[in-house]
């Protein structure tokens, strides 16, 4: 079953302070924490080296190698796992004018095996509302507020509890 999920939110900030989140993934560090991911709600993103292509890692049961990067501006994860997940997703930085930029979450994929079933019965949900609390990270990150705070609806909240 092929998927393409795509999540975007425009930022009032320059792309180079968008970049500079996605550069940002996996970091955890007091010099360089994570400013995009919402690892305190989700499963951090950690990666087995800093952020390079080849950099080996993922969230959760989902695993992933860094396929391609761009600092700043882009970075393309290939997914290793789970069973049955075959393709891609992305961070971009994408400038709309001087002062606001796009920042796209893209997952591209076909579903095999045990996917296609696990995928739109629980990762598309969690996914969904995982990338949601990320562009309000985003969001909150450049302008100091979220305009509209994401909220996960019940079936993410039974979910959760199950995964727990």
């Amino acid at each position: 079953m092929p998927v393409y999920n795509v999540h975007e939110r425009v930022l009032t900030a320059e792309a180079s302070e968008v970049g500079a989140l996605i550069d940002s993934l996996s970091g955890g560090t007091a010099d360089r924490p994570d400013m995009l991911w919402p690892h305190s709600k989700w499963p951090a993103v950690q990666f087995d080296r800093p952020l390079a292509v080849g950099a080996v890692g993922g969230h959760g049961p989902v695993r992933y190698t860094v396929a391609a990067y761009v600092p700043g501006t882009w970075v393309r994860f290939a997914f290793s796992g789970p069973r049955g997940f075959d393709g891609f997703h992305e961070f971009a930085a994408l400038p709309l004018d001087g002062e606001r930029t796009v920042l796209r979450h893209t997952l591209a994929m076909r579903t095999g095996g045990p996917a296609r079933l696990s995928w739109p019965l629980a990762f598309r949900w969690m996914h969904d509302a995982c990338l949601e609390d990320a562009l309000d990270r985003a969001e909150a990150a450049c302008t100091g507020t979220v305009s509209q705070p994401s909220r996960w609806s019940p079936y993410v909240r039974l979910l959760r509890s199950l995964a727990r």
